[in-house]
C-alpha cells in the first residue's frame, strides 16, 4: 500500500481528531478528578475503588509489621486466633526485654494499626543470639538423628566457625518454630506461634491479671505455691500433655518447673528448641526419663506424692 493509499485509509486519518479535555485538566503530578456525582465515577466498578490512608513516619524502636513479609509457611497455623493482627499498616513497637538467656532473649513487642489501636496485641518475641555468642548447650546430643538440607551447613556447625554459629542460631529458631506449630496443632498447651522471621519467633504472650487488675507475664511454675487441689490439677494437666507428646514420638528434652508457665489454673509449656524424637534420637529415652525425674521431683517438693518411675512406665504404655 502506497503512502497516498494509506492517507485515504479510514483507520489512519491524515488529520486525526484529538479528544476534548476539560478546562481544569492538568498534566502535573495530580491528574484531573471529576467531581462527585459525575457519571465517570458512577460507572467505576467498586472492585477497583480503594481507600487510601497515609501513615506517620516510624519512631525509634518501631518497624512496619513483618506479617506480610514472610512466606505463608512462616505464619501461624490456621485458624488464626482473633487477636492476631494481619493489617499491612500495622506497626511493631518494642516494649522492652522480658527475659534474657544464654542462647536467646525474649522481648515484648506490640503490633497495632495506628488506625485501629484498640485492635493491637502485645506478643513475645524470642530472638536467638547473633553468631558471636555461643550456641545452644549440649546441642550435639539434642540434634542426634536430625538431618540438614545442606552438608556444608552441617560441617560448619561441627567446626563451630562463625558461619556455623550463624547457621546454628537459625536452626534452633526453626526447630522451636516447628515444635510450636506441631504441638499447637496437637492441641497441647503451648503459646500460639504467630510467625518466624530469620532468628526471631513471635508468639503469644502468656499473661495473668494481678490483684490490682494489671496484666503481668505468667510466672514460672517454680515460682508458684499452689494449693493442694491446684497442685494435683497441674500434675494431671502435665501428664496428659506428656502422654500426647510421646504418643506422637515427641520428647521435650529439657522439661522442668522453670520452663512451664502457670497461667492461673492452666499450665503452658515453653522453651522447645531442643525437642527430640523419642525413637529417632538415641538419647530419646534418657531425655524422657530426665523430664519425668525433674517434674516429679518438683511436685514432691510441694507435697504431692508422685513417682518418676511410675510416670515413665505410664508414658511408655502410651508410646508403644
Amino acid at each position: 500500500m502506497s503512502h497516498d493509499d494509506l492517507s485515504q485509509h479510514p483507520q489512519h486519518p491524515q488529520h486525526p481528531q484529538h479528544p476534548a479535555f476539560p478546562d481544569d485538566f492538568t498534566t502535573g503530578p495530580s491528574r484531573h478528578v471529576p467531581q462527585p456525582g459525575n457519571a465517570v465515577l458512577d460507572d467505576v466498578d467498586d472492585r477497583f475503588v480503594f481507600d487510601f490512608r497515609a501513615y506517620d513516619d516510624l519512631e525509634d524502636g518501631q518497624r512496619w509489621s513483618t506479617w506480610l513479609s514472610v512466606e505463608p509457611l512462616s505464619r501461624g497455623p490456621e485458624p488464626l486466633p482473633d487477636w492476631v493482627v494481619t493489617s499491612q499498616g500495622a506497626i511493631d513497637t518494642e516494649l522492652g526485654v522480658l527475659k534474657t538467656g544464654k542462647e536467646a532473649d525474649v522481648h515484648l513487642v506490640e503490633r497495632a494499626d495506628p488506625r485501629d489501636p484498640a485492635g493491637g496485641v502485645v506478643m513475645a518475641a524470642k530472638r536467638y543470639r547473633s553468631p558471636e555468642h555461643r550456641t545452644f548447650h549440649r546441642s550435639a546430643s539434642y540434634t542426634e538423628g536430625r538431618s540438614m538440607k545442606r552438608s556444608r551447613d552441617e560441617r560448619a556447625i561441627k567446626r563451630k566457625s562463625t558461619f556455623g554459629r550463624q547457621v546454628a542460631a537459625g536452626e534452633w529458631a526453626v526447630s522451636e518454630w516447628g515444635a510450636l506449630v506441631r504441638l499447637w496443632n496437637l492441641g497441647l498447651p503451648v503459646p500460639y506461634p504467630v510467625q518466624i522471621d530469620g532468628t526471631e519467633i513471635l508468639m503469644e504472650w502468656i499473661t495473668v491479671v494481678d490483684e490490682d487488675g494489671a496484666v503481668q507475664t505468667a510466672p514460672r511454675l517454680a515460682q508458684t505455691r499452689p494449693s493442694p487441689e491446684l497442685l494435683a490439677s497441674y500434675y494431671e494437666q502435665l501428664t496428659d500433655a506428656l502422654a500426647t507428646m510421646v504418643q506422637n514420638g515427641i520428647v521435650h528434652g529439657d522439661l522442668s518447673a522453670y520452663n512451664i508457665l502457670a497461667a492461673g489454673e492452666r499450665l503452658v509449656v515453653i522453651d522447645l528448641p531442643q525437642i527430640v524424637d523419642l525413637v529417632g534420637n538415641l538419647n530419646g529415652m534418657t531425655f524422657l526419663q530426665r523430664d519425668c525425674a525433674n517434674i516429679c521431683g518438683w511436685f514432691r517438693s510441694r507435697g504431692l506424692d508422685v513417682d518418676e518411675h511410675a510416670l515413665f512406665a505410664e508414658l511408655m504404655a502410651h508410646a508403644f
